[in-house]
């Protein structure tokens, strides 16, 4: 049960003045609040959608992503009953959990508007580049003046006893009687308790990075070793290599980050159709001061356009023989680079 607020104001040095608790119009001033600055609710948070419609009918008052690329359902609470606001947010949640990483930028650049696309907002936000995979994993934060005792056993009982990544949060008005406001926060449940018990408890729990090993155990049984094998030793020469759950990436360093370039996926490929590879278009012509053109004219002619996310080029396609993984590392080792290569022999990823 969230803690009860009081506040002093201190005067004269020496004297404290209690400042008083009051409701004000305060259900319809914290959502403008949090469309202004999202980081009084939570300072890992980026809102990408406003008003968000989905698909069952219902309208999700804010949708946001965090650092690690999950998504966040924020509902305001305001007249609803404990019976409409739990089933309301865990019903968009059923909606969010299914949302591709293209539809999910497509909700983005819409309400972001000049300050997108999501890749550049998300970059702008955090420091970083937005993950190659996003919404793989989700939270629901309920927000109201007050919390009803009803809602409080809900959420509680949907966090310790199944791991739902659920919580709320109220904020507290006050007013001193010179007309100065503040505003306090507090949540229902301790935020890293709720994630260790999603994490421990959850159904849907993050999966660690694949190994290289459990990578190239893939390529084998796929029948792709050879090609596999050769392709990374050929790339890893000219970019620096990372695992994720489905793939083996490379990136470069470009314009102060490091950028995804170019992934292989063993899962995805066989011995009939060959290696499948997917490049991210835009930013590896630009690792290697190519125009788009010139990288097409690299790559297997059968390979076809593809967008990693929404706004972004690239292309995806399959390795067949060694010949054709050859021409596109020549390619990249002939032209003018003009991205931060690493040296080879200081990499440390194994």
């Amino acid at each position: 049960m969230p803690q009860q607020v009081r506040l002093w104001k201190v005067e004269n040095g020496d004297k404290l003045g209690e400042m008083i608790g009051t409701s004000l119009d305060l259900e319809i001033r914290i959502e403008n609040w949090l469309i202004e600055d999202i980081r009084v609710l939570d300072p890992e948070l980026l809102v990408i959608g406003r008003q968000v419609e989905t698909d069952f009918g219902g309208v999700i008052d804010l949708l946001c992503i965090n650092e690690g690329g999950d998504l966040v359902i924020v509902e305001l609470k305001r007249d609803k009953t404990p019976r409409e606001i739990t089933a309301q947010v865990l019903d968009y949640a059923s909606w969010v959990t299914d949302l591709s990483g293209d539809r999910v930028s497509k909700i983005a650049d819409q309400f972001l508007g000049n300050r997108g696309p999501l890749a550049e907002a998300f970059k702008q936000r955090f420091g970083k580049d937005l993950p190659e995979r996003i919404n793989e994993d989700h939270r629901m934060l309920i927000v109201g003046s007050q919390i009803d005792p009803s809602s409080e056993r809900i959420m509680s009982y949907l966090s310790d006893s199944y791991g739902v990544n659920i919580n709320a949060a109220t904020f507290r008005y006050f007013k001193s009687n010179d007309g100065q406001e503040l505003l306090a926060r507090v949540f229902l449940l301790e935020p890293t308790q709720v994630d260790d018990k999603a994490r421990s408890k959850g159904p849907t729990k993050r999966l660690p990075n694949l190994t290289y090993e459990e990578l190239e155990d893939t390529a084998r049984r796929n029948g792709v070793e050879g090609l596999y094998r050769h392709c990374v030793s050929r790339l890893q020469a000219l970019l620096t290599k990372h695992t994720t759950r489905s793939s083996i990436g490379f990136s470069a360093n470009l314009d102060g980050s490091r950028k995804t370039v170019f992934s292989l996926i063993p899962s995805e490929s066989n011995a009939e159709k060959g290696l499948r590879f997917q490049i991210y278009t835009s930013i590896l012509a630009g690792a290697f001061n190519l125009s788009e053109g010139e990288l097409r004219d690299l790559l297997p002619r059968d390979a076809e356009a593809w967008e990693p996310w929404a706004g972004a080029s690239g292309f995806s396609g399959y390795f067949r023989d060694v010949s054709e993984i050859d021409k596109l590392i020549i390619g990249f080792s002939s032209s003018k680079r003009k991205a931060q290569l690493p040296n080879p022999s200081l990499q440390t990823d194994r």
